[in-house]
């Protein structure tokens, strides 16, 4: 039995990230360290900063990250790949090229006898105006079309300068630490979602940048994986264990 690995948030290509080749190589590394020992990689979103697809144009860069993503299909691994925040503008690029399945809302799966939701994690829970309404626009099929008629040197341009305002107005530029679970709008979200879904066994998150491991009932477990800007990190789920590990240059570590 291989093993089944998460992970998210990676944001490639932020104009925030000074160090973002060496950072697109290490996660490259990590994937190709785990491509014979899984079965499937579920990519749980913002693994790009900005991603717009256009009719005949995508973006420019990432080539060694989209090169792994195809070997790995190649070799019949399965690669789940979710929308988040930062990437709503996937289409069908990435399915077309690189043999990923593409996700744009949460899914419920099971795995290895298991009961898994899984989700980037933005727009659940989040009561904020502010953030719906962002939210909407970014989602709506109009302004999309709208978006679409901008050349694509200044749709790119605009793109990436809204997220690096958006990361570098935050201290360090990092998202804050765990809040306590009556301030964690993912921790709430689930707590509400299991009380008519006991089924589920796992819910497993991006979206936060923090590191998460908890029981929000007797049976199921809640994890937030980190990312992979400052922590590296990822789940493994091997058919009997489930694990939130961290990867140093050749190695994992608990």
């Amino acid at each position: 039995m291989k093993n089944v690995y998460f992970l998210s948030d990676a944001h490639l290509g932020s104009l925030a990230i000074p160090h973002g080749r060496m950072q697109e190589r290490r996660l490259v590394r990590f994937l190709d360290s785990i491509k014979e020992k899984a079965s499937a990689v579920f990519l749980l979103g913002d693994m790009f900063d900005f991603w717009y697809e256009y009719r005949y144009v995508v973006p420019k860069g990432y080539t060694r990250f989209l090169g792994k993503l195809s070997e790995l299909t190649d070799m019949g691994v399965e690669v789940h790949f979710f929308t988040g925040n930062h990437d709503i503008w996937a289409y069908d690029y990435l399915e077309k090229e690189c043999g990923v399945v593409l996700h744009k809302t949460p899914i419920t799966t099971e795995i290895y006898g298991k009961v898994f939701f899984l989700a980037h994690g933005d727009g659940l829970g989040d009561p904020g105006k502010g953030f719906k309404v962002i939210r909407s626009i970014f989602h709506n099929s109009v302004c999309q079309c709208l978006f679409s008629a901008l050349h694509p040197r200044w749709g790119m341009w605009f793109g990436l300068n809204w997220a690096k305002h958006s990361r570098l107005k935050r201290p360090d530029g990092e998202e804050p630490p765990y809040m306590g679970d009556d301030k964690e709008f993912l921790v709430q979200f689930t707590k509400k979602y299991i009380e008519t879904h006991d089924n589920i066994d796992y819910f497993i998150y991006g979206h936060r940048h923090i590191e998460l491991d908890i029981k929000v009932s007797k049976k199921a477990r809640m994890m937030i994986i980190g990312d992979w800007i400052n922590h590296f990190t990822y789940a493994v789920w091997d058919g009997d264990h489930m694990f939130l590990e961290e990867y140093v240059e050749g190695e994992s570590r608990p």
